[in-house]
């Protein structure tokens, strides 16, 4: 048997609703954006929602849009993956990597640490589909005089307190890979109820253009239009746009198809020695984007022979994520293993097992067999 890490769900409606949109002369910055971006808007309860290229350039306009900069400094989680400090680096500005905590998210304590006159800016990300401890991030960023941007890429349907994620901060940035809760293949949407964040962002995703597509061609001469200030082609296409809608109407389903795989492990997990299955609690709904385990010493078998040896049984698995600091990017700019105890545990315990909306009964049972198999 061989089960691959992840698998994306594109129903037959998903293709029938690209496929309708490629039957439409406007390919690109169309109604079916603006359908989709309402209907996010609508699920997450934000005011604006602005449809991106991808998650990374989510991020990168919200930090050009609060006018972050070179010589200012932005917060990051150093396990994330790389994107979340590369849009800093696209802004010129200097991504701090910070610890995490028991959770796998940013800890506060190492938030704290890392405050320095030239911090700007914190962007927690919601890991693996679990809330951080966003309220004592927003405490610090008013505190501080920071602004706060949450990372939903691997959180689209998880609330906290009856609010979703990315509604806390000033903004929050979606992601749509095709690993993701939903996707478009490639794509990314932001969520804020700043008025002037939404304008700036809908005009930065655009060339800075002063008026879109649409706009232009509402007024009989639609080559009239202004740039005052620079952007980028950052567009959503009509027809990711329209598999997005779609995979977004039945985002329920998907979730509660996750969810139950990700119960059936713990049920089988929890209590294996040596394992520990992922954290939750009470008021914060995991929505288990991944499924990370963690393998410590007492199951006898580190964690990279129980990759090698599940991967010789046909399933594969990974590690979410080698920390930023371990870049040789970041190691330039001088961070070390000792500064991110944590982070390190992490990244030599944590093993994220195949999980998806189709995954069998079957296929997990295959999994944790084998798995039980190699403890020690």
């Amino acid at each position: 048997m061989k089960i691959p890490l992840y698998i994306p769900s594109i129903s037959r409606k998903d293709k029938h609703m690209m496929l309708n949109a490629l039957d439409d002369p406007q390919l690109t910055d169309g109604p079916r954006l603006r359908k989709f971006e309402s209907k996010f808007g609508y699920f997450t309860k934000s005011k604006f929602s602005m449809g991106v290229s991808n998650g990374t350039s989510a991020i990168h306009l919200t930090l050009k849009a609060l006018d972050i900069k070179k010589g200012d400094e932005v917060i990051v989680p150093d396990l994330t993956f790389i994107a979340t400090a590369n849009a800093v680096l696209h802004c010129g500005a200097t991504p701090i990597p910070a610890d995490i905590d028991s959770t796998l998210n940013i800890s506060i304590k190492s938030i704290e640490e890392k405050i320095t006159n030239k911090t700007k800016a914190i962007i927690p990300v919601h890991f693996a589909g679990s809330v951080c401890n966003i309220m004592d991030i927003i405490k610090i960023g008013k505190k501080n005089n920071i602004k706060i941007i949450e990372d939903c890429a691997h959180s689209l349907g998880a609330f906290f307190k009856n609010k979703h994620v990315g509604t806390f901060g000033i903004a929050g940035c979606f992601s749509f890979y095709p690993t993701k809760n939903i996707t478009t293949i490639e794509g990314g949407m932001v969520i804020t109820d700043s008025n002037i964040i939404s304008k700036k962002i809908t005009q930065a995703r655009n060339h800075g253009l002063s008026k879109s597509l649409i706009e232009r061609h509402m007024k009989n001469k639609p080559w009239i239009y202004d740039m005052k200030d620079f952007g980028y082609n950052f567009r959503l296409d009509e027809v990711r746009s329209s598999l997005g809608l779609s995979q977004l109407l039945r985002i329920k389903d998907l979730e509660a198809k996750r969810i139950n795989a990700a119960k059936y492990y713990n049920k089988k997990l929890e209590n294996v020695k040596g394992i520990e299955t992922p954290s939750t609690y009470v008021g914060k709904n995991h929505i288990y984007h991944l499924y990370i385990i963690k393998i410590n010493k007492s199951f006898g078998i580190s964690r990279n022979k129980v990759h090698e040896k599940l991967i010789n049984q046909g399933i594969f698995t990974t590690v979410h994520y080698k920390p930023i600091h371990k870049f040789s990017y970041f190691k330039k700019l001088g961070f070390k293993d000792k500064d991110y105890s944590s982070t390190m545990d992490a990244y030599r315990e944590c093993l994220t097992l195949p999980l998806y909306p189709t995954i069998k009964r079957i296929e997990q049972d295959y999994i944790i067999s084998n798995l039980l198999k190699l403890q020690k």
